[in-house]
């Protein structure tokens, strides 16, 4: 039996994941989160073999969550979830040692293939993910937020957010100098001079919805 822990902070996601899955003989959702900041503690609880982490979450968000989780369990097989398959952020979620990324919109077949193929040491991307992968490494191509560090990228989320410095912070577990500091450096390798642009180039970017400004 394949164990999982449900990482979404939508409740009608949730429990519809939790259904679907329950179809199928090998695979049981164990544990379920409504955020990235008490994964660790469930974790600790429920002994999952397999993580589905939405990427797209308040406070420190997945991906925050995911480097949390692997610093302390780097064998922990991590599959994320997002609506979003461009941007930085899949890249980023691989390199920080993520096991999968799939789209919300993939198929429940999909979803199950993915956890049956991470439980085998393998990797899945749902093919979204793959093809705008390989766009990224080609010439002229890709976002220019992915040429941040993983901190910086982090920043970036909670700055899209909303989040003051003093929230960032505390999510971070970083002093506010520190997150100044990642803060005018993403700003200078983005080119952007405040939020404001920032938030434009993650639009144009698909870095966020372009509904949230």
């Amino acid at each position: 039996m394949i164990k999982v822990l449900l990482v979404d902070d939508h409740e009608l996601v949730r429990t519809g994941i939790e259904s679907l899955l329950a179809g199928h003989d090998d695979i049981a959702v164990v544990a379920t989160a409504n955020c990235g900041e008490n994964v660790l503690d469930i974790l600790e609880q429920s002994l999952p073999d397999v993580i589905l982490m939405d990427v797209n979450m308040p406070g420190i968000g997945g991906v925050e969550a995911c480097r949390r989780v692997l610093q302390r369990y780097p064998d922990m097989k991590i599959i994320a979830l997002s609506v979003h398959n461009d941007g930085p952020i899949p890249q980023q979620l691989l390199k920080l040692g993520a096991s999968g990324f799939i789209s919300k919109g993939s198929t429940v077949d999909e979803m199950v293939s993915a956890i049956r193929t991470v439980i085998n040491g393998k990797r899945y991307l749902c093919s979204e993910v793959a093809n705008n992968l390989a766009f990224q490494n080609l010439p002229g191509e890709g976002s220019p937020f992915s040429k941040l560090s993983q901190r910086e990228s982090e920043v970036v989320n909670l700055i899209l957010q909303g989040k003051s410095i003093k929230e960032m912070s505390e999510l971070l577990v970083l002093s506010d100098k520190t997150v100044n500091t990642y803060r005018y450096r993403l700003y200078d390798k983005l080119k952007v001079k405040n939020d404001v642009e920032l938030t434009r180039m993650a639009v144009k970017f698909n870095h966020i919805d372009s509904g949230l400004i």
